[in-house]
């Protein structure tokens, strides 16, 4: 039988506790790719769905980046300029999305750096902890999500992933939310993307987009008589800064990169550079 992983080390448990995601984190010390995915025998069940979500820094936050902001003020102008990015994308774009189709513009604009209220998770396990092996000189994390658990608070009776096309009259009020909290308000949802890029379909790109009740995925949500968690299943692993070398090299060697999990041409050629050892 296989070694189980051994147990962080103290000192850095209580950095995750302080600094991490509130909500429940797996105490295992993850030194290869088979303890990575040998801890999913035990975490994951059958045959339900799971997402998965690389931060190459622990004190990231699980929230979109238009909603990081502090004040209401910010929040709504940062979600305000969708408007002029889709004003000034359009004519730039060789087939630029429809005036209805908000979703596809909400992607794009996420594709490029805009802030939304969109937060990125993917389908592949190895392809999040690429990414929270970036920055090997800081400890990050791999956060784990059952999205239809997640749902099931908005529609219990047909538990499920909501679908951008089938299930675009539930998903279009969320685009018209603004960047102020309503503990009363739309719950947190996952959706599946509209497929309008090469890089969604690489990295199996899928999404949360978050409502008003609160806009960070983990931690506690207040209501007027309790508390309750706005991702019950959340969960995550802590992936430490001084093997973050080891695992990005196993990861190459399965086929698992930059160039990859990336189309454009110049993630290409800096993949080609670091092979090289010319960086």
């Amino acid at each position: 039988m296989p070694s189980r992983p051994r147990k962080l080390p103290a000192a850095v448990r209580k950095e995750y506790k302080k600094h991490g995601p509130q909500c429940l984190f797996h105490d295992a010390f993850i030194a290869d790719l088979s303890d990575y995915f040998g801890v999913f025998n035990t975490l994951l069940e059958g045959h339900q769905t799971f997402w998965f979500r690389g931060h190459s820094d622990l004190r990231y936050r699980l929230t979109p980046s238009a909603l990081r902001y502090k004040t209401e003020a910010q929040r709504n102008k940062a979600l305000n300029l969708l408007a002029e990015f889709r004003r000034l994308a359009e004519i730039k774009l060789a087939k630029p999305p429809s005036a209805e189709d908000e979703l596809k513009w909400l992607q794009l604009a996420q594709h490029h750096g805009l802030p939304t209220r969109l937060l990125d998770w993917t389908e592949n396990a190895a392809a999040a902890l690429y990414f929270a092996c970036r920055h090997p000189d800081r400890h990050g994390l791999v956060a784990v999500l059952n999205p239809v658990q997640l749902n099931r608070e908005v529609d219990s009776k047909n538990p499920r992933v909501f679908d951008a096309h089938e299930d675009a009259k539930l998903i279009r009020p969320y685009l018209k939310l603004t960047g102020k909290i309503n503990r009363r308000g739309k719950r947190t949802i996952a959706i599946l993307p509209i497929l309008n890029s090469e890089r969604i379909v690489l990295q199996k790109g899928v999404f949360t987009l978050h409502g008003a009740r609160k806009f960070e995925l983990d931690g506690m949500q207040v209501s007027h008589t309790r508390y309750e968690p706005q991702a019950p299943s959340l969960i995550y692993l802590p992936i430490l800064g001084d093997v973050k070398e080891r695992l990005m090299q196993e990861l190459d060697r399965v086929g698992v990169n930059e160039m990859s999990l990336f189309p454009e041409l110049e993630h290409t050629c800096t993949h080609l550079k670091r092979k090289a050892a010319l960086e």
